[in-house]
């Protein structure tokens, strides 16, 4: 089957996240972007390439090993691809988190313009 230059877009993103290379992954959404995120608050929340690179330098500085694992691409017309994948990493207090995420990415002229995010923000309590 053939890739579609949507799913190259996506293979390129998860690599650089996976380096931690966060101003070539920013560097892959249009100058603003909007995001649809539980940890951004509700609703659509606009994000420029630098608040991009700002929010996962801050994360990798809690979650060093910040890994994101594809489990499945779904291409979706011209403009959309559906990624589901796994995020982990480790805290300081050496406490582990895998956490399932789906994404919908809209992507237009080879730019990511809008990054709707899904998955359970909600806080596990110690018993």
């Amino acid at each position: 089957m053939e890739t579609s230059t949507n799913e190259k877009i996506v293979k390129q993103y998860f690599e650089h996240f996976n380096n931690h290379e966060w101003t070539k992954m920013a560097n892959m959404y249009a100058e603003t972007t909007d995001f649809k995120d539980p940890s951004l608050g509700q609703g659509i929340v606009k994000q420029t390439r630098q608040q991009i690179v700002e929010k996962y330098s801050e994360l990798h500085k809690v979650f060093p090993d910040l890994h994101d694992q594809v489990i499945q691409t779904y291409p979706s017309g011209n403009k959309h691809i559906i990624v589901e994948f796994v995020s982990s990493g480790t805290a300081p207090d050496n406490s582990k988190f895998e956490l399932p995420i789906c994404v919908i990415f809209t992507i237009e002229n080879g730019l990511i313009t809008k990054d709707f995010s899904y998955f359970d923000n909600f806080e596990e309590k110690e018993q």
